[in-house]
């Protein structure tokens, strides 16, 4: 696994490799949008443009790679990274919690989040709708089933999830290396025949289009931000391989094969107009290799497809480490690489909500609708978190950072406010599951924390605890006590004493506490402590991306520990809690019981720390909040 901790070092494998496996993971969704988003644009433009219409089109394209793409996020927005670990949440973290705890940052985090979700559901279906409907053109009598063809793909990639993708995935860096060289030599061909394309290098060229065709010209910037849509991707799986490997990819090989071909399918343009329902991008190709071009399409949109499902389940663990989310059984598929996890129920809604919009718009050009509005969002608010980071972090002064700042706001709010007239073609499909998902975040966020101020009003010091029962007759064996704080006596210790009578000989307080940081080395697991004679405290630290194994933990990892742990005279208890609502606010009362259906349907504690059920007792009782 490659360390993570300094983005800018890898010991264990050279830049090159790391590129490779970059490739594979980090560029899918990015390096399969011209298969939609020139023909995209040319129908939002009104299904037939001149050439010097085309060279416009093509000129935003270019200068929104280079703007959001190598410049916003490769260039400067990659060096805000939390320990190696890049994305929203990681940002977040670093912002909103880590140098103080800021509810207005967490809410950006949140929402941003909430909207990545949400766009991971459409980014499967409309790049797998777009490769295979290249078939229409070789095979045009197949078009009738690209739908079911689409369906058949889809449920067979989520439904392998399970499996891991630890074997297959050694490919993916081949097969996408491949795509670009194959797709960026297919953009020569076009240039060749149209040298002229390359004045779309030429900032005017799409500035002069934008005031020229005034609404119309500033609608169609909804279109070209589709070739844009996989940006937050190369920040957000960042830690996977660091920023250096991932600069180096996208300069040498993803954004010159992305240019080319862009200019190659424009040059087609140029030379004739675009035909009633074809797709530049797959005309570039000669006749007799089309069908070998659909499927390595296809194999391109499955690995890109791959990397949101795989980033949906990273992005679901960081939430639920960090609070946002309630726990929810996360199975890891390789022992060799961390990240490859599964996560059964965002799977399965993944793969319904993909489905549902695969057959109810029944085509890419109709999904385009949908695509763009909750990346640029998150776009959006991931450049104010960047002037946050500019201040605080990189310390860069008031003036550089609104400048900097300002411009990426400026550019960001234009392709969310073009995205937005597509509100009711589908746009707002994606706001829609976001509204839901930062709903119920936030109801969790609110209501866990109530639940651990309630459980603290009704304990008590845990020194006076300590001092009230050290003299009880003890029991053999060792008792685990998992808590939230240190200085407080576990209301489970308190009801097995009073109800039970029991003390064991060995009674140690645990607390599992989740870093700002991704991971934790395991020398610097657990902080232990001797409170009082057979009196201890553990604190075991994982990052937000990792997942906690509290018996390993405690078997392996405890250097130093004053206690030896022996699993089979060792228990752990831990409190399973009946809620009650006693505010008189209906909204809030709403909200405590979205809280308490979370809860009650969230995984035990005990379970989701990999603790054995045959070594758990369950103390139960009522909280008011």
């Amino acid at each position: 696994m490659t360390d993570t901790r300094d983005a800018g070092a890898y010991p264990r494998k050279g830049l090159g490799a790391l590129a490779l496996g970059a490739l594979g993971v980090v560029f899918g969704d990015i390096g399969t949008s011209p298969l939609y988003t020139i023909k995209t644009a040319i129908d939002w433009a009104g299904g037939e443009v001149s050439p010097e219409d085309a060279l416009g089109i093509l000129s935003l394209i270019v200068w929104t790679l280079v703007i959001i793409t190598s410049i916003k996020y490769v260039a400067i927005i990659m060096r805000a990274d939390n320990d190696g670990e890049g994305g929203i949440l990681a940002l977040m973290s670093l912002l909103g919690v880590k140098h103080g705890r800021r509810p207005l940052i967490i809410a950006i985090g949140m929402l941003g989040a909430a909207l990545l979700f949400g766009d991971g559901a459409i980014t499967p279906a409309i790049s797998v709708l777009s490769a295979l409907e290249g078939l229409k053109t070789p095979a045009p009598a197949i078009a009738a089933y690209i739908v079911p063809l689409s369906v058949v793909v889809l449920v067979g990639l989520f439904t392998l999830q399970s499996k891991g993708t630890a074997t297959i995935s050694r490919l993916f860096g081949p097969v996408m290396t491949l795509w670009f060289v194959v797709i960026g030599g297919l953009g020569v061909l076009g240039v060749i025949k149209h040298p002229s394309v390359l004045w779309a290098l030429d900032p005017g060229v799409g500035l002069a289009y934008l005031t020229g065709k005034g609404l119309s010209g500033f609608l169609v910037l909804g279109a070209v931000f589709l070739c844009a849509t996989g940006a937050e991707a190369l920040y957000a799986d960042m830690g996977h391989f660091g920023r250096n490997p991932i600069r180096a990819a996208w300069f040498s090989l993803v954004f010159p094969a992305l240019l080319l071909n862009y200019a190659g399918q424009t040059a087609l343009i140029v030379d004739a107009p675009l035909a009633f329902g074809a797709n530049p991008f797959f005309d570039l190709c000669p006749e007799q290799l089309q069908l070998a071009l659909v499927g390595l399409a296809t194999l391109a949109t499955i690995i890109a497809s791959q990397s949101i499902i795989t980033g949906a389940f990273s992005m679901t663990r960081q939430a639920i480490q960090l609070g946002l989310l309630p726990r929810i059984r996360i199975s890891q598929t390789s022992a060799e690489s961390y990240g490859q996890i599964y996560v059964g129920f965002v799977n399965w809604a993944l793969m319904t909500l993909t489905l549902i919009l695969t057959v109810a718009f029944q085509s890419s050009d109709k999904l385009a609708a949908a695509f763009g509005i909750a990346v640029s969002l998150t776009m959006l608010l991931t450049s104010a978190l960047m002037f946050v980071a500019m201040r605080e972090v990189w310390r860069w002064s008031l003036p550089i950072s609104l400048i900097v700042a300002g411009l990426f706001v400026t550019v960001d709010g234009a392709y969310v406010a073009a995205n937005m007239v597509k509100f009711f073609e589908g746009g707002w499909i994606p706001l829609v599951v976001a509204t839901i998902l930062f709903f119920l975040m936030s109801c969790w966020n609110e209501g866990y924390a109530a639940i651990r101020a309630a459980l603290e009003r009704g304990t008590i010091p845990l020194t006076d605890c300590i001092r009230q029962f050290r003299d009880r007759e003890r029991v053999p064996g060792t008792a685990v006590y998992l808590c939230g704080r240190r200085d407080v006596a576990p209301v489970p210790l308190l009801h097995n004493l009073k109800h039970n009578k029991v003390l064991h000989e060995r009674v140690v307080f645990l607390q599992v506490a989740t870093e700002h940081v991704p991971r934790v080395e395991p020398e610097r697991r657990i902080q232990s402590e001797v409170l009082d004679d057979g009196f201890y405290t553990l604190l075991v630290h994982y990052g937000f991306m990792e997942g906690p194994d509290v018996p390993r933990a405690l078997l392996w990892e405890c250097y130093g520990c004053p206690i030896e742990f022996n699993e089979e005279d060792t228990s752990f208890f831990s409190g399973r809690f009946t809620l009650v609502t006693k505010t008189t606010s209906r909204w809030r009362r709403f909200r405590f019981e979205v809280f308490r259906l979370l809860h009650r349907n969230a995984l035990p504690a005990t379970e989701f720390f990999k603790i054995p059920p045959g070594r758990v007792v369950e103390l139960g009782g009522q909280v008011e909040i």
